[in-house]
């Protein structure tokens, strides 16, 4: 087992490289589904987080940064129409082989791809009230993580939730383990050994997240990285307001 003391910031994935097998790659976005299923905690982050900020009566904007080959935005979907909740997700990704992949499947209502990064979002004016992402944080580096973080408050009216794995050894074992029978002839289990050694500790996090932004563990070997869009007073009736000479 590699020492995994620091982020192994130099190690590459497989499915980063433009020129990795194409087959190999769609194998990987399919299997994805099962993975997260397993290990992003997505259905509990749904029913705490995010089903109580949804109505049936009105509609709740999301935004899913990195969404990769779609199966965490077609989740949220899915379950947020099985429990008659009215949630519109948009989904971005700026890697043009994961947008194809994510495209080529039959449409859901509210969903919609698009092909971009955070910051055009932002350079567009877009305003969400969920802002999320799912095992993006530790392909960042420093400034990018910064400026992922800049983004996300500039386009949440609400919360923003970024989940990823935390680093450990037991988290790599298990997964390393885990994997071992399966998914042989995708990148997910180098990968997902890959990703383990580039997480962060919570201790990591919590020591580069900025001023508003807290750091939870959850399980199994989970970091949530949330921040909560400041409460905007309702303005005084005219006649409570006082005037200063």
């Amino acid at each position: 087992m590699p020492r995994l003391r620091e982020r192994a910031v130099d190690a590459v994935e497989i499915m980063d490289d433009p020129h990795c097998d194409a087959e190999t790659l769609r194998r990987t976005y399919a299997n994805f589904r099962y993975v997260n299923a397993v290990v992003s905690g997505l259905r509990h982050t749904y029913r705490r987080d995010i089903r109580p900020r949804l109505s049936a009566a009105t509609d709740t904007s999301l935004l899913d940064i990195g969404s990769g080959g779609g199966d965490v935005a077609r989740s949220l979907a899915r379950w947020a129409a099985r429990d008659g909740l009215r949630l519109t997700v948009r989904a971005i990704d700026p890697d043009a082989r994961a947008h194809a992949y994510a495209t080529a499947h039959p449409p859901l209502p509210g969903l919609d791809f698009r092909r971009a990064l955070s910051s055009d979002l932002v350079a567009a004016g877009e305003r969400y009230d969920i802002v999320l992402s799912n095992h993006v944080l530790h392909h960042l580096n420093g400034a990018e993580l910064g400026a992922l973080l800049v983004d996300s408050e500039r386009l949440s009216r609400g919360i923003v939730l970024h989940g990823d794995i935390e680093r450990a050894p037991l988290a790599y074992l298990g997964f390393g383990l885990g994997t071992w029978p399966f998914f042989r002839r995708s990148f997910i289990r180098a990968d997902g050994l890959t990703s383990i050694r580039r997480s962060f500790t919570w201790r990591e996090l919590s020591a580069v997240a900025p001023p508003g932004w807290t750091v939870t563990r959850e399980v199994p070997y989970r970091l949530m990285l949330c921040w909560q869009a400041p409460a905007v007073a309702p303005a005084q009736p005219a006649e409570g307001r006082r005037v200063h000479a």
